[in-house]
């Protein structure tokens, strides 16, 4: 198995592994790292034979969780970096961030359009009604991005922020 299908399937006795796999350009690092601490906590040389003795060894699960557990703040420094300078990108670009500001303006004026269209015709059928409100969810799912993007609107950005913040000290 290549590595990261490898560390998809370790995910099953650790579920905090996936996290570190998915939506980052370092997962195959990640991947690999969680390999070898698999490896090393079974006594086995490759991803495949560590996955097999989890299966059926408990002790060998155990010193798997342990060492994941142990290994989870270097793993947890190494994904945050990967997102913590996020927003500023536009402060390293030295001017406005023009590519933000259409994708918003677009955003906004998809949503306006398509509420119009709905509303300007009150005989428009279900159906067309079901698929304007199908692309006006995922119009508003962007501007929601956009903004958890550019203002980090949630108690977990802020969780994650500090968390950034301490790992860094």
């Amino acid at each position: 198995m290549e590595p990261i299908s490898t560390a998809f399937a370790l995910a099953q006795f650790v579920p905090g592994i996936l996290k570190w796999i998915t939506g980052s350009d370092k997962a195959e690092a990640a991947a690999t790292a969680v390999i070898d601490i698999a490896k090393q906590a079974t006594g086995q040389d490759t991803g495949d034979k560590a996955l097999a003795a989890l299966k059926v060894d408990p002790s060998a699960l155990l010193a798997f969780r342990q060492a994941m557990a142990d290994k989870e703040v270097d793993l947890d420094k190494a994904f945050l970096a990967d997102v913590q300078d996020a927003r500023k990108r536009d402060v390293t670009l030295g001017r406005r961030n023009y590519r933000a500001d259409i994708m918003f303006l677009l955003a906004v004026f998809a949503i306006a359009a398509l509420v119009w269209i709905v509303w300007k015709d009150p005989s428009v059928n279900e159906y067309l009604k079901g698929i304007v409100t199908l692309v006006l969810g995922r119009f508003l799912g962007y501007l929601d991005n956009i903004y958890s993007f550019e203002f980090g609107t949630t108690r977990s950005s802020r969780a994650k922020d500090d968390t950034i913040a301490n790992l860094s000290k």
